[in-house]
């Protein structure tokens, strides 16, 4: 598994990571396996949130990790707060809450990372400064960032946050590729063009925040899964072809393509199969040439201008 540095911080993780979104619905003894899988794989890089499972995920995660004595600080959890029961709540109450909860469930000390999950209409900002301050001067947060959110929103956080916010996690795929069409079809009157993000993609870029991908493997907003659908004939046809040249199974060459992004975007997987998590991640063994990544984005669909 390679690595990647996570902005500009000492967080060197490997490049594919583990969302837990799904353990609350396996047992303690599956989660096990799907954990001591993901660590032989190289994984060590694990992605929470206290909604998950109305916080189960975490707690199942924390009994399904063998925390030997200095097991710990071999691998990097990341949790996030902020959407509660039909409103989101950014206030310094609640995200102190979250992280004692965060924290408990997952039986440990400190969080790695601590993400603010999808924006709230009513941040106050100096409240989230406040907060961040506190948590990391505590020592129960190391580094902060933020989920679906785009380059302003990010900005009115960092003009009052003393810490750099260095993730933003955002919905990407071959199937889900909003944040690239825009830049390929500058002054162009087609829907393409049409900048739905404001640059999120160059914005975290330029101000070296890393980008998280999630639902890899996902097309809509949770519609399923592309891969091996008749929906997608030419993308599932052209990846096919890339299985046979590269031997590697269609998730890798899926995932394959997003490690190939200069940007260094780090896929969240949700797969709680072992053997479908062991084949993903061979996508750490190859790299897409730049035709053959043109090749895949043409198939989703997608036209060069």
């Amino acid at each position: 598994m390679n690595k990647i540095k996570i902005a500009n911080t000492d967080l060197n993780v490997s490049e594919i990571s583990l969302g837990c979104m799904r353990m609350a619905g396996i047992s303690v003894k599956e989660a096990a396996v799907v954990v001591s899988t993901a660590l032989e794989e190289g994984i060590d890089f694990f992605d929470h949130a206290d909604i998950y499972g109305g916080g189960k995920s975490e707690e199942v995660f924390a009994q399904a990790i063998d925390m030997k004595p200095g097991k710990r600080e071999k691998i990097f959890l990341q949790t996030k707060c902020g959407i509660k029961q039909g409103y989101w709540d950014f206030s310094k109450e609640n995200i102190l809450a979250a992280v004692d909860g965060s924290l408990k469930r997952l039986k440990t000390d400190y969080i790695d990372v601590l993400l603010l999950h999808r924006p709230d209409a009513l941040v106050e900002p100096e409240e989230v400064a406040e907060t961040f301050t506190k948590l990391k001067d505590s020592g129960k947060v190391k580094y902060f960032g933020v989920s679906n959110q785009n380059p302003m929103q990010i900005e009115l956080l960092s003009r009052y946050v003393k810490q750099k916010l260095v993730i933003n996690q955002l919905q990407f795929s071959i199937t889900n590729t909003g944040m690239i069409d825009a830049g390929i079809n500058v002054n162009m009157k087609i829907d393409a063009s049409v900048d739905r993000d404001n640059s999120i993609l160059d914005y975290c870029r330029l101000k070296d925040i890393t980008i998280q991908a999630w639902s890899p493997f996902q097309y809509g907003f949770f519609e399923g899964v592309f891969l091996d659908n008749d929906k997608f004939p030419e993308i599932n046809k052209k990846i096919d072809e890339l299985v046979k040249l590269k031997g590697v199974p269609n998730t890798a060459i899926a995932i394959a393509w997003i490690l190939r992004h200069p940007a260094r975007i780090q896929p969240i997987l949700g797969t709680m199969n072992p053997n479908r998590l062991k084949d993903i991640c061979k996508a750490s063994d190859i790299k897409l040439s730049r035709p053959e990544w043109y090749e895949l984005y043409r198939a989703a669909g997608n036209k060069l201008p």
